[in-house]
């Protein structure tokens, strides 16, 4: 299986958290495939850097490079997920544009989106962490 690993997924597997013991489940799989959107690196390592420090943050970065590959915010993923944030704000109050891009990087890498994002939770390409 194929799983694109949100941000959330990603701080609650940091911190330990009941929801981050699920999340490791598949992050710490051999036999999964997963995938990291730059933009969830990038807020990662922007709340990392924020709090812990440089040194931490670099940490993070090479362990998440490690247990996923990172997707770089191509033409396609961009277009799509611009499509997919028109959509949600004229269904829905919520949803910002990383959260576009992280489900535009699911649909077209045909994966499903590991995370806790309320933004995520009715559709069909999320495994919702509670």
């Amino acid at each position: 299986m194929r799983y694109v690993i949100d941000s959330y997924a990603w701080f609650e597997y940091f911190m330990g958290t009941s929801v981050g013991v699920q999340a490791k489940k598949i992050i710490d799989s051999t036999i999964n495939e997963k995938l990291t959107p730059t933009i969830c690196l990038a807020e990662i390592y922007a709340k990392i850097l924020r709090t812990e420090g440089l040194e931490k943050a670099e940490m993070r970065r090479t362990f998440i490079k490690r247990r996923s590959a990172v997707v770089p915010l191509t033409e396609e993923i961009a277009v799509e997920a611009a499509k997919i944030n028109n959509e949600m704000k004229r269904q829905t109050q919520g949803g910002g544009l990383a959260d576009s891009i992280v489900l535009a990087t699911a649909r077209i890498k045909k994966a499903k989106v590991l995370t806790g994002g309320e933004h995520f939770c009715n559709l069909p390409e999320n495994i919702y962490l509670e």
